[in-house]
């Protein structure tokens, strides 16, 4: 009996843990299999040399690999050891418009927009900042070891 109790406490712990998660993802969304080794101050990445610089990165990029789910990466510099990385699709209707709009930084910085909805979502931490909608943008792990950014999910 105590075994049985023990076994449905940790259940609902695990899953009232997994219902919390700070980045929840939209179920609508393929999950994208991310694999990016690049080297922030090289001059191909030159936009990253600075805090505050960001850049697109897509598939067969120089130490970019992302599968056909991705729509790109935007890597954004938060600082000089920090890193963020985004997907490019939009998270709240990713395909209001279509299969192949992408979050577009430009102008809109430093918010990513959603061009067909006009969501704005902030790069230092992917939240919605203006529009409608319950989810952030698609983040992803970023480690920099001081001269390689290692992107990853």
């Amino acid at each position: 009996m105590m075994k049985k109790l023990s076994f449905v406490i940790l259940v609902v712990m695990l899953l009232a843990a997994d219902s919390c998660s700070k980045n929840p993802v939209n179920p609508e969304i393929i999950r994208a299999t991310v694999q990016i080794d690049i080297d922030p101050n090289s001059v191909f990445y030159q936009q990253l040399n600075t805090v505050g610089g960001w850049i697109y990165v897509k598939n067969g990029d120089p130490g970019v690999y992302l599968s056909s789910t991705s729509r790109g990466v935007i890597i954004y510099r938060l600082n000089t050891d920090t890193f963020k990385a985004y997907d490019r699709i939009p998270p709240n209707e990713p395909n209001k418009c279509g299969s192949t709009t992408m979050l577009e930084v430009g102008n809109n910085f430093p918010f990513a927009k959603d061009p067909c909805t006009g969501n704005l979502y902030q790069l230092s931490d992917g939240t919605l900042f203006k529009g409608s909608g319950k989810y952030p943008m698609v983040q992803y792990h970023a480690i920099f070891d001081g001269s390689t950014l290692h992107v990853y999910n």
